[in-house]
């Protein structure tokens, strides 16, 4: 009878025991492969500032985007749409290497991550980045928070430190909905430990099999009334040569 109730026991909880909750590197990939899709793609970017609610100036650019053989880190070149004065100008991210290619100096010159484009938004910002390859991550809590819809979502707090000394950011603290692995919050970090900016994911859309965040709403982590809105429209699944992620070709590139 002992026996009999110790298999019963087995039985009905042995394969809740043998569960373990993801850990927050699992849950940091969960999201990133929300953010990001597992393919080579372009998307529309459109920049928008704004100071004390009035817009005071917008980019638009098309990034092309794919996985680097190594390592699983994205390459991304981006080319400037709008406005005109910008027309043809490209950036390229491939590793932690960034670039930036003026067509009328017909010279590439070597940018920092961290630089802002426009706004709050830094040159990183725009690049498509799996944050996991880059930050080593730690859980911190469960706890509820606000997300961009101002609905009250129940989340893993993350902390990451930069794995290499060529990231964007020194450190990041990362909310991601505990129901679906959503990214929802962020707030980043310089290496004195001065928060540079808070970031918000919303307006979640089917997007190349995926509900993906469409809107980005960064707030300057000093001035409240300085933000910068990332739209990202018109994803498309597509094939992006090798040769588009390197430096030397730059001058030869031409759009599809």
């Amino acid at each position: 009878m002992k026996s009999f109730g110790l298999f019963l026991f087995s039985f009905l909880f042995g394969s809740s025991l043998a569960w373990s909750a993801p850990s927050a590197e699992e849950i940091l990939a969960a999201s990133d492969a929300i953010r990001n899709p597992g393919r080579p793609f372009s998307v529309t970017v459109t920049l928008t500032e704004f100071q004390a609610g009035k817009q005071v100036d917008t980019s638009t650019l098309t990034s092309y985007s794919r996985t680097q053989q190594q390592g699983g880190q994205f390459a991304s070149l981006i080319r400037f749409v709008l406005p005109a004065r910008d027309v043809g100008k490209l950036m390229l991210k491939n590793g932690n290497d960034m670039w930036f290619y003026d067509p009328t100096s017909k010279a590439s010159v070597r940018l920092s991550p961290q630089q802002r484009l426009l706004g709050q938004a830094s040159n990183g910002d725009v690049a498509t980045v799996n944050l996991a390859k880059d930050y080593k991550a730690t859980w911190v809590v469960d706890e509820d928070i606000q997300d961009g819809e101002r609905r009250t979502r129940k989340a893993h707090k993350l902390a990451l430190t930069a794995a290499a000394p060529d990231v964007t950011y020194a450190s990041i603290e990362i909310w991601v909905d505990v129901e679906n692995n959503r990214p929802l919050k962020a707030r980043f970090f310089a290496e004195s430990s001065r928060l540079l900016k808070t970031a918000y994911y919303r307006r979640f859309q089917p997007q190349l099999g995926a509900e993906r965040p469409t809107e980005t709403v960064i707030i300057d982590g000093l001035n409240p009334q300085s933000v910068t809105l990332m739209r990202f429209s018109d994803y498309k699944a597509r094939a992006i040569p090798d040769t588009w992620m390197q430096r030397d070709y730059l001058p030869r590139f031409q759009p599809d």
